[in-house]
Protein backbone atom coordinates (compact mmCIF):
# COMPACT_ATOMS: atom_id res chain seq x y z
CA UNK A 1 0.00 0.00 0.00
CA UNK A 2 1.35 3.40 -1.04
CA UNK A 3 0.01 6.70 0.31
CA UNK A 4 0.55 8.85 -2.77
CA UNK A 5 -1.34 11.91 -1.47
CA UNK A 6 -3.81 12.66 1.35
CA UNK A 7 -6.64 11.58 -0.98
CA UNK A 8 -4.95 8.85 -3.04
CA UNK A 9 -3.93 5.38 -1.85
CA UNK A 10 -2.34 3.00 -4.36
CA UNK A 11 -2.30 -0.82 -4.21
CA UNK A 12 -0.68 -1.45 -7.63
CA UNK A 13 2.99 -2.42 -7.82
CA UNK A 14 2.71 -2.11 -11.64
CA UNK A 15 1.47 1.41 -12.39
CA UNK A 16 2.49 3.59 -15.32
CA UNK A 17 3.02 7.34 -14.95
CA UNK A 18 -0.05 8.29 -16.99
CA UNK A 19 -2.37 6.24 -14.81
CA UNK A 20 -0.80 7.61 -11.64
CA UNK A 21 -1.29 11.17 -12.95
CA UNK A 22 -4.89 10.40 -13.89
CA UNK A 23 -5.57 9.07 -10.39
CA UNK A 24 -4.07 12.20 -8.84
CA UNK A 25 -6.42 14.37 -10.93
CA UNK A 26 -9.46 12.36 -9.88
CA UNK A 27 -8.35 12.37 -6.25
CA UNK A 28 -8.04 16.18 -6.37
CA UNK A 29 -11.80 16.65 -6.82
CA UNK A 30 -13.15 18.52 -3.76
CA UNK A 31 -15.81 15.94 -2.83
CA UNK A 32 -13.53 12.88 -2.58
CA UNK A 33 -13.81 11.31 0.91
CA UNK A 34 -11.76 9.84 2.45
CA UNK A 35 -9.50 8.91 -0.49
CA UNK A 36 -9.38 7.29 -3.91
CA UNK A 37 -8.08 3.71 -3.83
CA UNK A 38 -6.19 2.50 -6.90
CA UNK A 39 -6.50 -1.27 -7.32
CA UNK A 40 -3.61 -3.60 -8.33
CA UNK A 41 -4.95 -3.87 -11.89
CA UNK A 42 -5.29 -0.10 -12.46
CA UNK A 43 -4.72 1.29 -15.94
CA UNK A 44 -5.60 4.39 -17.96
CA UNK A 45 -9.30 5.01 -18.56
CA UNK A 46 -11.79 7.68 -19.61
CA UNK A 47 -11.73 10.41 -16.98
CA UNK A 48 -10.91 8.08 -14.14
CA UNK A 49 -8.57 5.12 -14.38
CA UNK A 50 -9.96 1.61 -14.69
CA UNK A 51 -9.29 -0.12 -11.38
CA UNK A 52 -10.35 2.87 -9.27
CA UNK A 53 -12.52 3.01 -6.17
CA UNK A 54 -13.89 6.53 -5.85
CA UNK A 55 -15.87 7.61 -2.75
CA UNK A 56 -17.71 10.91 -3.11
CA UNK A 57 -19.83 13.14 -0.87
CA UNK A 58 -22.81 14.83 -2.51
CA UNK A 59 -21.72 14.22 -6.10
CA UNK A 60 -21.06 11.49 -8.67
CA UNK A 61 -18.77 11.55 -11.70
CA UNK A 62 -20.61 9.50 -14.40
CA UNK A 63 -17.41 8.77 -16.34
CA UNK A 64 -15.89 7.42 -13.12
CA UNK A 65 -18.58 4.74 -13.05
CA UNK A 66 -17.75 3.81 -16.63
CA UNK A 67 -19.70 3.39 -19.84
CA UNK A 68 -20.42 -0.32 -19.36
CA UNK A 69 -22.66 0.18 -16.35
CA UNK A 70 -22.98 -2.93 -14.21
CA UNK A 71 -20.30 -4.89 -16.04
CA UNK A 72 -19.22 -7.88 -14.00
CA UNK A 73 -18.81 -11.62 -13.61
CA UNK A 74 -20.92 -14.65 -12.88
CA UNK A 75 -19.67 -18.15 -12.09
CA UNK A 76 -21.36 -21.46 -11.30
CA UNK A 77 -19.66 -24.45 -9.67
CA UNK A 78 -21.11 -27.70 -10.96
CA UNK A 79 -20.99 -31.31 -9.74
CA UNK A 80 -18.93 -32.33 -12.78
CA UNK A 81 -15.21 -33.04 -12.70
CA UNK A 82 -12.53 -33.28 -15.38
CA UNK A 83 -12.92 -37.05 -15.39
CA UNK A 84 -16.56 -36.69 -16.50
CA UNK A 85 -15.43 -34.76 -19.60
CA UNK A 86 -12.55 -36.99 -20.65
CA UNK A 87 -14.17 -38.47 -23.77
CA UNK A 88 -16.14 -35.40 -24.86
CA UNK A 89 -15.19 -33.09 -27.74
CA UNK A 90 -14.81 -29.58 -26.28
CA UNK A 91 -15.16 -28.00 -29.72
CA UNK A 92 -18.76 -29.24 -29.82
CA UNK A 93 -19.50 -27.41 -26.56
CA UNK A 94 -17.80 -24.21 -27.74
CA UNK A 95 -19.79 -24.15 -30.96
CA UNK A 96 -23.02 -24.89 -29.09
CA UNK A 97 -22.45 -21.89 -26.79
CA UNK A 98 -21.60 -19.70 -29.79
CA UNK A 99 -24.97 -20.61 -31.33
CA UNK A 100 -26.92 -20.11 -28.11
CA UNK A 101 -25.55 -16.67 -27.19
CA UNK A 102 -25.11 -13.71 -29.56
CA UNK A 103 -21.47 -12.60 -29.53
CA UNK A 104 -19.67 -9.41 -30.57
CA UNK A 105 -20.59 -5.72 -30.51
CA UNK A 106 -23.93 -4.87 -32.11
CA UNK A 107 -25.21 -8.45 -32.04
CA UNK A 108 -28.44 -9.34 -30.25
CA UNK A 109 -31.09 -12.03 -30.10
CA UNK A 110 -33.53 -12.38 -33.01
CA UNK A 111 -36.41 -12.67 -30.55
CA UNK A 112 -36.96 -12.59 -26.80
CA UNK A 113 -36.60 -16.20 -25.69
CA UNK A 114 -39.00 -17.76 -23.19
CA UNK A 115 -36.22 -17.87 -20.59
CA UNK A 116 -35.58 -14.14 -21.02
CA UNK A 117 -39.20 -12.96 -21.08
CA UNK A 118 -39.73 -12.76 -17.29
CA UNK A 119 -36.49 -10.82 -16.95
CA UNK A 120 -37.48 -8.44 -19.76
CA UNK A 121 -40.91 -7.95 -18.18
CA UNK A 122 -39.32 -7.13 -14.83
CA UNK A 123 -36.96 -4.61 -16.41
CA UNK A 124 -39.84 -2.98 -18.31
CA UNK A 125 -41.80 -2.53 -15.07
CA UNK A 126 -38.73 -1.18 -13.27
CA UNK A 127 -38.03 1.30 -16.07
CA UNK A 128 -41.61 2.56 -15.89
CA UNK A 129 -41.26 3.07 -12.14
CA UNK A 130 -37.95 4.88 -12.77
CA UNK A 131 -39.74 7.23 -15.17
CA UNK A 132 -37.98 6.47 -18.44
CA UNK A 133 -38.30 4.35 -21.55
CA UNK A 134 -35.18 2.28 -22.31
CA UNK A 135 -36.27 2.23 -25.97
CA UNK A 136 -35.39 5.93 -26.06
CA UNK A 137 -31.76 4.73 -25.73
CA UNK A 138 -31.99 1.51 -27.72
CA UNK A 139 -35.07 0.18 -29.50
CA UNK A 140 -33.51 -3.30 -29.35
CA UNK A 141 -32.79 -3.27 -25.61
CA UNK A 142 -34.98 -6.32 -24.86
CA UNK A 143 -33.18 -8.31 -27.56
CA UNK A 144 -29.82 -7.43 -26.01
CA UNK A 145 -30.65 -9.35 -22.82
CA UNK A 146 -28.70 -12.60 -23.08
CA UNK A 147 -25.92 -11.31 -25.37
CA UNK A 148 -22.20 -11.14 -24.63
CA UNK A 149 -20.57 -8.24 -26.47
CA UNK A 150 -16.89 -8.08 -27.43
CA UNK A 151 -13.54 -6.87 -26.09
CA UNK A 152 -12.57 -8.64 -22.88
CA UNK A 153 -16.02 -10.16 -22.36
CA UNK A 154 -15.92 -13.94 -22.36
CA UNK A 155 -17.59 -17.25 -21.55
CA UNK A 156 -15.36 -19.98 -20.14
CA UNK A 157 -15.45 -23.51 -18.84
CA UNK A 158 -12.78 -23.88 -16.16
CA UNK A 159 -11.41 -26.33 -13.63
CA UNK A 160 -10.43 -25.54 -10.07
CA UNK A 161 -7.52 -26.98 -8.10
CA UNK A 162 -9.58 -30.15 -7.43
CA UNK A 163 -10.60 -30.50 -11.11
CA UNK A 164 -14.18 -29.42 -10.36
CA UNK A 165 -15.92 -27.81 -13.35
CA UNK A 166 -16.91 -24.13 -13.18
CA UNK A 167 -18.88 -22.15 -15.76
CA UNK A 168 -17.71 -18.52 -15.84
CA UNK A 169 -18.66 -15.45 -17.88
CA UNK A 170 -18.06 -11.70 -18.06
CA UNK A 171 -20.44 -9.09 -19.50
CA UNK A 172 -22.41 -5.96 -18.71
CA UNK A 173 -25.36 -3.80 -19.75
CA UNK A 174 -24.60 -3.89 -23.47
CA UNK A 175 -25.62 -1.05 -25.82
CA UNK A 176 -28.47 0.28 -23.71
CA UNK A 177 -26.23 0.72 -20.66
CA UNK A 178 -23.53 2.38 -22.75
CA UNK A 179 -25.98 4.92 -24.14
CA UNK A 180 -27.38 5.69 -20.70
CA UNK A 181 -23.84 6.33 -19.48
CA UNK A 182 -22.85 8.47 -22.47
CA UNK A 183 -25.94 10.66 -22.11
CA UNK A 184 -25.32 11.42 -18.44
CA UNK A 185 -21.62 12.05 -19.02
CA UNK A 186 -22.71 14.76 -21.50
CA UNK A 187 -25.34 16.13 -19.08
CA UNK A 188 -22.71 16.41 -16.34
CA UNK A 189 -20.33 18.30 -18.63
CA UNK A 190 -23.07 20.66 -19.79
CA UNK A 191 -24.02 21.43 -16.18
CA UNK A 192 -20.41 22.07 -15.18
CA UNK A 193 -19.99 24.37 -18.20
CA UNK A 194 -23.22 26.19 -17.34
CA UNK A 195 -22.05 26.69 -13.75
CA UNK A 196 -18.54 27.70 -14.90
CA UNK A 197 -16.93 24.96 -12.86
CA UNK A 198 -13.25 24.49 -13.67
CA UNK A 199 -12.32 20.83 -14.12
CA UNK A 200 -8.86 19.23 -14.30
CA UNK A 201 -10.32 16.98 -17.03
CA UNK A 202 -13.67 17.35 -18.81
CA UNK A 203 -14.37 13.66 -18.19
CA UNK A 204 -14.41 14.43 -14.47
CA UNK A 205 -17.62 16.41 -14.91
CA UNK A 206 -20.02 15.60 -12.10
CA UNK A 207 -23.64 15.68 -11.03
CA UNK A 208 -24.61 17.21 -7.68
CA UNK A 209 -26.84 15.38 -5.24
CA UNK A 210 -30.22 17.08 -4.89
CA UNK A 211 -30.38 18.17 -8.53
CA UNK A 212 -32.95 16.45 -10.75
CA UNK A 213 -30.18 15.48 -13.17
CA UNK A 214 -28.46 13.58 -10.34
CA UNK A 215 -31.64 11.78 -9.32
CA UNK A 216 -32.42 10.86 -12.93
CA UNK A 217 -28.94 9.43 -13.37
CA UNK A 218 -29.21 7.33 -10.21
CA UNK A 219 -32.57 5.89 -11.28
CA UNK A 220 -31.31 4.96 -14.74
CA UNK A 221 -27.92 3.79 -13.40
CA UNK A 222 -29.62 1.35 -11.03
CA UNK A 223 -31.81 0.07 -13.85
CA UNK A 224 -28.75 -0.51 -16.06
CA UNK A 225 -26.96 -2.27 -13.20
CA UNK A 226 -29.94 -4.59 -12.82
CA UNK A 227 -30.01 -5.17 -16.59
CA UNK A 228 -26.36 -6.23 -16.46
CA UNK A 229 -26.94 -8.64 -13.59
CA UNK A 230 -29.96 -10.22 -15.33
CA UNK A 231 -28.07 -10.35 -18.63
CA UNK A 232 -25.41 -12.48 -16.96
CA UNK A 233 -28.06 -14.68 -15.33
CA UNK A 234 -29.76 -15.25 -18.69
CA UNK A 235 -26.51 -16.14 -20.44
CA UNK A 236 -25.44 -18.45 -17.62
CA UNK A 237 -28.76 -20.31 -17.84
CA UNK A 238 -28.11 -20.84 -21.56
CA UNK A 239 -24.54 -21.99 -20.95
CA UNK A 240 -25.82 -24.49 -18.39
CA UNK A 241 -28.30 -25.75 -20.98
CA UNK A 242 -25.52 -26.19 -23.55
CA UNK A 243 -23.33 -27.97 -21.00
CA UNK A 244 -26.16 -30.30 -19.96
CA UNK A 245 -26.83 -31.31 -23.56
CA UNK A 246 -23.11 -31.79 -24.21
CA UNK A 247 -22.67 -34.09 -21.22
CA UNK A 248 -26.13 -35.66 -21.54
CA UNK A 249 -26.65 -35.01 -17.85
CA UNK A 250 -28.39 -32.54 -15.54
CA UNK A 251 -26.24 -29.73 -14.16
CA UNK A 252 -26.52 -29.24 -10.40
CA UNK A 253 -25.48 -25.78 -9.23
CA UNK A 254 -23.36 -26.15 -6.12
CA UNK A 255 -22.60 -22.42 -5.98
CA UNK A 256 -23.47 -19.30 -7.99
CA UNK A 257 -21.69 -15.95 -7.64
CA UNK A 258 -22.78 -12.83 -9.59
CA UNK A 259 -20.89 -9.58 -8.93
CA UNK A 260 -20.60 -6.15 -10.55
CA UNK A 261 -17.29 -4.38 -11.06
CA UNK A 262 -18.50 -1.15 -12.79
CA UNK A 263 -21.12 0.43 -10.57
CA UNK A 264 -22.09 2.87 -7.84
CA UNK A 265 -23.62 2.09 -4.44
CA UNK A 266 -24.18 3.97 -1.20
CA UNK A 267 -21.83 2.64 1.49
CA UNK A 268 -20.42 3.82 4.79
CA UNK A 269 -16.66 4.34 4.99
CA UNK A 270 -14.63 6.12 7.66
CA UNK A 271 -17.81 7.17 9.47
CA UNK A 272 -19.67 8.75 6.55
CA UNK A 273 -22.16 7.53 3.96
CA UNK A 274 -20.63 8.03 0.53
CA UNK A 275 -21.44 7.26 -3.07
CA UNK A 276 -18.84 4.61 -3.83
CA UNK A 277 -18.05 4.19 -7.53
CA UNK A 278 -16.12 1.04 -8.35
CA UNK A 279 -14.75 1.41 -11.88
CA UNK A 280 -13.08 -1.94 -12.44
CA UNK A 281 -13.21 -3.19 -8.85
CA UNK A 282 -15.31 -5.63 -6.85
CA UNK A 283 -16.89 -5.43 -3.41
CA UNK A 284 -14.52 -7.17 -1.01
CA UNK A 285 -16.44 -6.62 2.22
CA UNK A 286 -15.70 -9.19 4.95
CA UNK A 287 -16.74 -12.67 3.80
CA UNK A 288 -18.25 -11.49 0.53
CA UNK A 289 -17.66 -13.89 -2.40
CA UNK A 290 -16.15 -12.40 -5.55
CA UNK A 291 -14.62 -13.23 -8.91
CA UNK A 292 -11.31 -12.00 -10.33
CA UNK A 293 -10.56 -13.28 -13.83
CA UNK A 294 -7.16 -13.23 -15.42
CA UNK A 295 -6.71 -12.58 -19.12
CA UNK A 296 -7.49 -14.94 -21.97
CA UNK A 297 -5.55 -18.14 -21.28
CA UNK A 298 -4.48 -17.40 -17.68
CA UNK A 299 -5.84 -18.24 -14.24
CA UNK A 300 -9.00 -16.80 -12.69
CA UNK A 301 -9.86 -16.66 -9.00
CA UNK A 302 -12.85 -17.22 -6.77
CA UNK A 303 -12.21 -15.07 -3.71
CA UNK A 304 -13.62 -13.95 -0.39
CA UNK A 305 -13.39 -10.35 0.76
CA UNK A 306 -11.27 -9.41 3.78
CA UNK A 307 -12.83 -5.97 4.32
CA UNK A 308 -9.57 -4.00 4.20
CA UNK A 309 -10.59 -0.45 5.15
CA UNK A 310 -7.88 1.54 3.27
CA UNK A 311 -8.99 -0.25 0.06
CA UNK A 312 -12.58 0.78 0.87
CA UNK A 313 -13.57 -2.90 1.10
CA UNK A 314 -12.64 -3.39 -2.55
CA UNK A 315 -10.41 -5.61 -4.71
CA UNK A 316 -9.24 -5.78 -8.35
CA UNK A 317 -11.55 -6.98 -11.10
CA UNK A 318 -8.97 -8.67 -13.33
CA UNK A 319 -5.48 -8.46 -14.74
CA UNK A 320 -5.60 -4.91 -16.15
CA UNK A 321 -4.19 -3.93 -19.53
CA UNK A 322 -0.54 -2.99 -20.06
CA UNK A 323 -0.85 -2.59 -23.85
CA UNK A 324 -3.64 -0.73 -25.63
CA UNK A 325 -5.55 -2.81 -28.17
CA UNK A 326 -3.78 -1.15 -31.10
CA UNK A 327 -0.35 -1.54 -29.45
CA UNK A 328 -1.07 -5.21 -28.71
CA UNK A 329 -1.92 -5.83 -32.36
CA UNK A 330 1.36 -4.21 -33.41
CA UNK A 331 3.38 -6.14 -30.85
CA UNK A 332 2.03 -9.69 -30.77
CA UNK A 333 1.23 -12.34 -33.35
CA UNK A 334 -1.41 -14.98 -33.87
CA UNK A 335 1.22 -17.67 -33.37
CA UNK A 336 2.06 -16.19 -29.94
CA UNK A 337 -1.63 -16.27 -29.07
CA UNK A 338 -1.80 -19.93 -30.12
CA UNK A 339 1.08 -20.75 -27.79
CA UNK A 340 -0.61 -18.92 -24.92
CA UNK A 341 -3.86 -20.80 -25.55
CA UNK A 342 -2.28 -24.26 -25.88
CA UNK A 343 -4.60 -26.88 -24.37
CA UNK A 344 -7.63 -24.54 -24.38
CA UNK A 345 -10.47 -24.94 -26.87
CA UNK A 346 -11.07 -21.52 -28.48
CA UNK A 347 -11.88 -19.96 -31.84
CA UNK A 348 -8.50 -19.50 -33.54
CA UNK A 349 -8.68 -16.08 -35.21
CA UNK A 350 -6.64 -12.87 -35.61
CA UNK A 351 -9.54 -11.03 -33.95
CA UNK A 352 -8.27 -12.02 -30.49
CA UNK A 353 -4.63 -10.96 -30.79
CA UNK A 354 -5.31 -7.84 -28.69
CA UNK A 355 -6.61 -10.13 -25.91
CA UNK A 356 -3.38 -12.14 -25.66
CA UNK A 357 -2.27 -12.59 -22.01
CA UNK A 358 0.96 -10.66 -22.64
CA UNK A 359 -1.13 -7.52 -23.30
CA UNK A 360 -2.23 -7.62 -19.64
CA UNK A 361 -0.53 -7.37 -16.28
CA UNK A 362 0.68 -10.61 -14.76
CA UNK A 363 -2.34 -11.89 -12.82
CA UNK A 364 -0.02 -13.48 -10.23
CA UNK A 365 1.44 -10.05 -9.45
CA UNK A 366 -2.06 -8.54 -9.25
CA UNK A 367 -3.17 -11.21 -6.79
CA UNK A 368 -0.03 -10.78 -4.68
CA UNK A 369 -0.77 -7.04 -4.52
CA UNK A 370 -4.31 -7.94 -3.38
CA UNK A 371 -3.21 -10.26 -0.57
CA UNK A 372 -4.62 -7.91 2.12
CA UNK A 373 -7.84 -7.39 0.18
CA UNK A 374 -9.10 -10.92 -0.53
CA UNK A 375 -8.56 -14.56 0.38
CA UNK A 376 -8.29 -16.93 -2.59
CA UNK A 377 -10.83 -19.76 -2.32
CA UNK A 378 -10.29 -21.37 -5.73
CA UNK A 379 -7.84 -20.97 -8.60
CA UNK A 380 -9.38 -21.75 -11.99
CA UNK A 381 -7.77 -22.79 -15.28
CA UNK A 382 -9.62 -22.59 -18.58
CA UNK A 383 -10.41 -25.53 -20.84
CA UNK A 384 -12.95 -23.79 -23.14
CA UNK A 385 -13.00 -20.10 -24.11
CA UNK A 386 -15.73 -18.25 -26.04
CA UNK A 387 -15.37 -14.60 -27.09
CA UNK A 388 -16.89 -12.12 -29.52
CA UNK A 389 -14.83 -10.38 -32.22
Amino acid sequence: MENVSPTYVNFASILDDQTRAQNLKTASMPFIYPHLASMPDAHLGKGAAVGSVIPTLGAIIPAAVGVDIGCGMIAVRTQFTLEDLARLDRKVLRQSIERAIPLSAGHSNKRVLDSAQPRVDRLARDAERAGFDPASYSKQWALQLGSLGSGNHFIEVSLDENDNVWLFLHSGSRGVGNRIAQRHIRVALDLCDKRRISLPDNDLAYLTEGDEEFEEYIRQLRWAQDFALLNREEMMDRVIGCFARWTDGEVRELERINCHHNYTAQETHYGKQVWLSRKGAIDASPGRPGLIPGSMGTASYVVEGLGFAPALNSAPHGAGREYSRSAARRTFSREELRKAMRGIEYRDTDAFIDEIPAAYKDIDVVMEDARDLVRIRHTLRQIVNVKGD
